[in-house]
């Protein structure tokens, strides 16, 4: 889920995309009213790829939005994408982009006025290389993180007014052969100055994160130093802090049971990373492999897989993060849950859970997670969910 992160680009950025304006999604804050929307997650069944849709009702539960699952046009491929961010909107809510990892490619789809999703002219796209697993979305530059082949790399995009995704020249960049089957996110800061993506290697590693500056082009440029040793074994979860572009959290999944931690850097402008404070944060659970933060920036919630349940930390304004507790996911078996992403008003957190093939829903107060009654929903007969995005009612 990248809505949270990814509010802005600098103005270099728009005038090279040559495209409109886009409206950033505003920061509703804790304690409001239920905001209405849709919620969608990538079914990525074996063979035609399609997308699961589903109304967000003022209470935070869901139904099934009529028409879903809707087409894809890609190839899906079966199998759990082991990535965060394999589905995403974009910042005005227009769009929704979705990997095809059996077709190498990304689908670009309209989100219509009643959450119903279309194709847009010429998708799916090409990624730019082998099994795409997760994407990177600002206003309008986008980057895919490509997972296979020879050379597994990040490529970049551009997102035209009409949806269409154009490749921005010499923006590939290689990662090692060798890290290619544990790549596990690529995201922005929120101003899209930095971007970074995670190696979660094998069991043992290598454990890496890839940090970059944005150029004024869509360009990359790597950090001094990087990639950076990850300060546990499996960094998977990935997120910038919504309200400030310097404070990056990732999740060490591969620690062993009930030592899992979540990190916390100082993310500077050249994309050298530095830890914060004592990081990393104990979890006290087993492999937390999916992170969200509140829009507010003052709570961050990590999805254990292992342990089927999920984490809530305050955030200090430095970036220290101060575990709150952990609750159970019920009906969730370990090592089933895929990806989490939070409402545009921070009240309800969904959690993909792919092993079966449901999706859940919780209620939040304050760092304090609940469970919702009828949570959780069945998602498509034949889908192997991957990530999971929300969209904000009536922004088209």
């Amino acid at each position: 889920m990248r809505l949270l992160s990814r509010m802005s680009v600098p103005v270099a950025l728009l005038a090279a995309a040559l495209a409109g304006p886009v409206a950033a999604s505003a920061d509703t804050g804790h304690g409001r009213h239920h905001d209405r929307g849709y919620v969608y997650l990538d079914d990525n069944p074996a063979g035609a790829n399609t997308i699961a849709g589903f109304v967000r009702n003022a209470d935070g539960s869901l139904s099934a939005l009529p028409g879903s699952p809707f087409a894809a046009g890609g190839v899906g491929v079966g199998a759990s994408l082991g990535s965060q961010g394999a589905i995403q909107v974009t910042d005005d809510g227009r769009y929704l982009l979705a990997v095809d990892d059996g077709s190498n490619q990304i689908s670009v789809l309209a989100i219509n006025g009643d959450g119903s999703l279309a194709p847009v002219p010429g998708s799916p796209f090409a990624s730019g290389g082998v099994k795409p697993n997760s994407i990177a979305v600002s206003d309008h530059l986008v980057y895919v993180e490509n997972t296979g082949g020879t050379a597994p790399n990040y490529t970049g995009f551009w997102l035209g007014r009409n949806g269409r995704l154009t490749p921005i020249a010499n923006s590939t960049v290689t990662v090692a052969a060798g890290s290619s089957a544990g790549l596990g996110d690529v995201l922005f800061n929120n101003d899209a100055t930095r971007l970074v993506g995670v190696e979660v290697g094998p069991s043992l590693g290598p454990s890496q994160i890839d940090s970059f500056r944005v150029n004024w082009n869509g360009t990359l440029t790597a950090a001094p130093g990087s990639p950076y040793p990850a300060q546990g074994l499996g960094p998977f979860g990935t997120q910038f802090s919504p309200i400030n572009p310097n404070q990056l959290f990732v999740s060490n999944a591969h620690n062993g049971t009930g030592l899992g931690t979540v990190s916390a850097f100082n993310d500077s402008w050249n994309g050298t990373l530095s830890p914060i404070g004592t990081s990393p944060f104990a979890d006290d659970q087993t492999a937390p492999c999916w992170l969200v933060v509140s829009h507010d920036g003052q709570y961050l919630y990590a999805l254990n897989t292992a342990s089927a349940s999920v984490s809530s930390y305050s955030i200090a304004r430095d970036g220290t993060a101060t575990l709150i507790g952990s609750s159970p996911v019920s009906g969730l078996a370990g090592g089933v849950g895929t990806d989490i992403a939070l409402s545009t008003d921070d009240n309800t957190l969904y959690l993909n859970e792919a092993g079966t093939h449901t999706v859940a829903a919780f209620a939040v107060d304050g760092g304090t997670v609940t469970q919702l009654p009828g949570s959780p929903y069945s998602t498509p007969v034949g889908a192997s969910t991957a990530g999971v995005a929300v969209a904000e009612a009536g922004s088209r």
